[in-house]
């Protein structure tokens, strides 16, 4: 029977609450490549090894195991002149540094509040699912899924 190893493509269901129950984040069906790819929490990832399918799991991520802790330093004030024109709250910025991000948290008084922690930041996850499908791939073929990865 097959199981979850390096090189495994691994269909999930995906619920993420928060650890009160607040429901974050639901998928009916998530795929990533196993093997220590980053695609996924490493912790989510080593908890699903071995696992096939019809498994279910229920795991418990504290912050620095997920989004991170949250920064305060991550927050900053900007004058609305210093940025686009058609800023608006709950919109995304990028920012200066490849792959950062803002969000506009506020608009007032001339000013824009602006966050690039990631929305789940700080915040303990309790990641539930199950195991839908697994193929595994031999080694090209998993550095071609990889190789797709890096072109979008």
């Amino acid at each position: 029977m097959n199981t979850i190893t390096k090189n495994t493509l691994v269909s999930i269901s995906l619920r993420v609450e928060s650890e009160h129950g607040d429901l974050l984040d639901e998928s009916e069906k998530l795929m990533y490549l196993h093997g220590g790819y980053s695609q996924i929490f490493q912790k989510l990832e080593a908890y699903l090894e071995a696992k096939k399918v019809g498994d279910t799991f229920n795991i418990t991520l504290k912050p620095e195991d997920a989004f991170g802790e949250y920064d305060a330093s991550l927050v900053v004030e900007e004058a609305l002149e210093d940025l686009p024109d058609e800023i608006e709250l709950g919109m995304d910025l990028e920012g200066e540094e490849e792959g950062s991000v803002w969000f506009v948290e506020k608009i007032e008084d001339g000013y824009a509040t602006l966050n690039a922690n990631h929305e789940f930041a700080g915040i303990t996850l309790v990641v539930s699912g199950e195991v839908l499908e697994l193929e595994n791939l031999c080694d090209e073929a998993a550095q071609e899924i990889l190789n797709m990865d890096h072109e979008h």
